[in-house]
């Protein structure tokens, strides 16, 4: 048994197919299946049922994947210990966003990580938050930017910034003001009995937006569930309704859309709170902490939206 052919191994879990997982594996189809024959021989237990057109793992082969992650990942800590003796600011980081924060951050915070770590390569990973949870965990990512609360022992955090929310209505709503008119900040109380668009499950902000909910006394729209933060965007520019958007998500370099209106709560504003997340036992926990350092400074005027269009 040698890590290779673990490797292979957790290819195949992953694509659930031979070609697939040779192809990511960067070897033959043939070399990959002798290889995962000859470490069924040598533990004396089909890993794998073969289907012409599906791949499946036994129950013995899915629990020796996952102790062949835990492998891989410890090994690749050790690889990162030996790294970090040389260069810690240096090497690869993989780190996992989810979809609704890091298209908006993203371009507020490259620039100034470049800057800081020039000689470390970012890899980016954007997923559900379920997900890249379950990478983190795997040691498929190093860390990952996520919102608060995530309920999981084998975690450390470090606060990155509070985003507040702000209200999305069409331009003829009446909430709305004309443009270059001011406006008083709205109570959350005003989205009593209101109906409000969502994301579908899975996303993060939709259980988010659903706290607010509760808490204002609204509700979700009926028969409408969006698959992106753009697809809300649109929806309520085309005066389907109204929504909750994270406000780096309406700031520059996000352009402006001219059917729709941005109104801004009085404090205190419902907000997330977001956090870079590691492993416990992640070999680069201190250098995280000053990555996160890094990413914690974001200018205080896009955090906040003010009560004028």
């Amino acid at each position: 048994m040698n890590l290779r052919d673990l490797r292979y191994l957790l290819a195949l879990a992953d694509h659930r197919h031979f070609g697939r997982a040779a192809e990511a594996s960067h070897v033959s189809q043939p070399t990959l299946s002798t290889q995962i024959r000859k470490l069924e021989d040598e533990l004396g237990v089909a890993l794998v049922e073969r289907a012409p057109r599906k791949v499946m793992l036994t129950e013995a082969g899915t629990a020796i994947a996952q102790r062949a992650r835990n492998v891989i990942a410890e090994v690749e800590q050790m690889r990162e210990i030996a790294r970090r003796a040389h260069d810690p600011e240096s090497g690869t980081l993989r780190l996992g966003l989810f979809p609704t924060l890091g298209p908006y951050l993203l371009p507020h915070v490259v620039g100034p990580l470049r800057a800081r770590y020039p000689k470390l390569e970012l890899l980016l990973v954007e997923e559900k938050t379920a997900d890249l949870i379950t990478r983190l965990r795997e040691g498929r990512i190093d860390a990952a930017v996520l919102a608060l609360p995530v309920d999981d022992e084998g975690l450390e955090h470090a606060v990155l910034f509070d985003e507040p929310f702000v209200l999305a209505v069409p331009e003829k709503h009446p909430l709305a003001t004309p443009r270059g008119r001011k406006r008083a900040a709205l109570s959350l109380d005003t989205l009593q009995h209101e109906q409000l668009l969502l994301l579908e499950d899975g996303h993060c902000l939709r259980e988010q937006a659903l706290d607010v909910c509760h808490l204002a006394g609204a509700s979700e729209k009926d028969g409408f569930r969006a698959t992106s933060l753009e697809t809300l965007r649109q929806m309520v520019a085309a005066g389907v309704g109204m929504t909750l958007l994270p406000v780096l998500a309406v700031k520059p370099p996000v352009p402006p859309q001219p059917n729709l209106r941005l109104l801004p709560f009085a404090a205190p504003a419902p907000k997330r709170r977001i956090a870079l997340f590691w492993r416990k036992s992640s070999a680069r926990a201190t250098f995280l902490r000053g990555f996160a350092d890094v990413l914690a400074r974001l200018p205080a005027e896009l955090l906040r939206l003010e009560a004028r269009e």
